[in-house]
């Protein structure tokens, strides 16, 4: 039996006691209790390593996790800057522009979050290739997601302009208005042109997330949303182009972000770390990672294809509920045979509400991608041992952060700032309230989801995790038609929009009890309970 060790991790060892040149077998020199003595100090020794070993792994965690919470929360905050600008330089109770953005968002963020596999899939790939020194195919393996990233991304950037009013009334703006409506096809056009861009730093980050960088994507993204917010200032704010000009805004942002992705990979810019990629590199015969122009062989993306069909069907089916809770959010005022003007508060406020949960989210997420890469590090070691307490570790920062964010989203709504800081408008502001409160105390459970997503994305379980996500998707619609359309549940109380978000909980409430099943399995990748009582994986 073999027990590997990673570097990055020490969580095998080994305590011998010495064993001195002595007459027939016994020491003279050492009595029963200077024995004792030394087995106790070997017992004390063992619990200051596995305080050491414990403190080493949350300092992983925390060096990974910490750049990586900065980069996931920079792509939701350039859309709630531009929602912010939107909302706030509109006209006093003007909701349309706001609604228009917020169906035209809910629409990109479906787009673009479908094709997440390629952060997803790449980045475990890569990182299992690069510890089982394969750096060959953990370079190609980023070479073919570059590719797949320009080709995706060119092809629907097509299809939303092409299908732009059918895809924009499907989400709502046939019942929010004329108005709406416009202001939504502005912002999807500008945004659809920045689809190949997306996809590129979505795959750029997998690959970087791979090779244990989460500082570089940190450091390019920050630079992209201030180039965001610098436009949405000249464009929204001086220039009143509503969601037009903060579509723009947006999109010159993330084309310079993918750019700048692209140079780091090909080393033609600096990484943040010079140690692997980059120009600040050491030169590797290998070459750098750069889009492959030619077909390959089925062996070689097999792996990639694979994994990506998983997440992608995942991504679907999550991205259907919540397009779907979008939709519902439309209509939900249109009909109680309210005015349009109420059906775009409640769109303007689900907008809100979901771009707030979204950036905890990936704020939770960053926890994930950490823990992602080293649970794929430890198994690409065949350290089984050090797969679980990296989960462990992961689960008990995630508790941690959830709390943090359920009491800081509390006390900006007592305040009021989160809700001043978005809205003017008054109907807005009363559909908002009812929201936070659902926000604020789902952030425990949602951090929890998105920590064991990155554990069972590290093990390769994207299969598992698709079958989990349509489950919990029909359980959420099934919490959703119990609340709306069962008589002693509510129906008739005018609270449709309430009802969407009960039933989004109901499907991180699954998602949770799903992947706990599978962390906790035995025979699984996991073991997260040690019931197998296996220290490392045998070869």
């Amino acid at each position: 039996m073999t027990t590997i060790t990673t570097p990055l991790i020490t969580s095998s060892r080994s305590t011998a006691l010495a064993v001195r040149n002595t007459h027939d077998g016994y020491d003279a020199c050492k009595t029963d209790d200077a024995i004792d003595l030394e087995i106790d100090a070997c017992s004390s020794s063992s619990a200051e390593e596995d305080d050491v070993s414990q403190n080493n792994i949350s300092e992983q965690i925390l060096s990974l996790a910490t750049p990586a919470l900065v980069s996931l929360a920079i792509d939701p905050l350039m859309t709630i800057a531009d929602t912010a600008f939107v909302g706030r330089y509109s006209a006093p109770n003007d909701p349309y522009p706001l609604a228009g953005l917020g169906s035209a968002a809910a629409l990109l963020v479906f787009s673009f979050y479908v094709f997440n596999f390629l952060a997803t899939a790449t980045a475990p790939l890569v990182a299992k290739a690069r510890a089982s020194r394969d750096e060959a195919g953990a370079k190609l393996v980023g070479g073919q997601a570059l590719t797949l990233a320009l080709v995706l991304g060119s092809a629907l950037t097509l299809t939303l302009l092409i299908f732009r009013e059918p895809l924009l009334h499907v989400m709502g703006t046939g019942v929010t208005g004329a108005e709406a409506d416009h202001y939504g096809e502005q912002f999807l056009t500008a945004r659809a042109l920045a689809a190949p861009a997306v996809l590129v730093c979505s795959a750029s980050n997998g690959i970087l997330r791979g090779y244990l960088d989460t500082k570089t994507p940190t450091i390019i993204l920050l630079g992209s949303n201030v180039i965001n917010l610098l436009l949405d200032v000249v464009l929204v704010a001086q220039l009143k182009l509503g969601p037009l000009g903060a579509g723009i805004a947006t999109t010159v942002a993330e084309w310079i972000a993918a750019l700048c992705f692209l140079g780091v990979l090909a080393g033609k810019l600096p990484s943040a770390d010079g140690e692997k990629l980059g120009s600040n590199a050491e030169p590797s015969e290998l070459g750098n990672i750069v889009p492959v122009f030619k077909l390959p062989k089925w062996m070689d993306i097999r792996p990639l294809v694979v994994a990506s069909s998983a997440v992608f069907l995942r991504s679907i089916v999550l991205q259907v509920a919540m397009s779907s809770a979008a939709a519902m959010a439309a209509r939900s005022t249109a009909e109680s045979d309210i005015i349009a003007s109420g059906a775009s508060s409640s769109v303007a406020a689900h907008q809100i509400a979901l771009q707030l949960w979204l950036l905890c989210s990936f704020l939770c997420d960053a926890l994930a991608t950490a823990s992602q890469a080293l649970v794929a590090d430890g198994i690409g070691r065949e350290d089984a041992d050090s797969v679980r307490t990296v989960s462990r570790t992961v689960f008990s920062w995630g508790l941690a952060l959830g709390l943090f964010l359920s009491l800081t989203l509390w006390i900006g709504t007592e305040s009021s700032f989160l809700i001043d800081f978005f809205t003017a408008d008054e109907g807005t502001r009363i559909e908002l309230t009812k929201l936070l409160t659902i926000v604020i105390l789902a952030q425990p459970l949602n951090s929890f989801v998105f920590a064991a997503d990155g554990v069972l994305q590290g093990a390769e379980e994207f299969l598992y995790q698709a079958k989990s996500m349509a489950l919990s998707v029909l359980a959420a619609f099934a919490v959703f038609a119990t609340l709306e359309y069962t008589p002693f549940l509510g129906e008739n109380d005018g609270d449709t929009l309430v009802h969407v978000w009960l039933g989004l909980i109901g499907l991180q409430s699954m998602r949770a009890l799903t992947s706990l099943a599978k962390l906790i399995e035995k025979q699984g990748p996991i073991d997260l309970l040690g019931l197998d009582g296996k220290a490392s994986i045998t070869t």
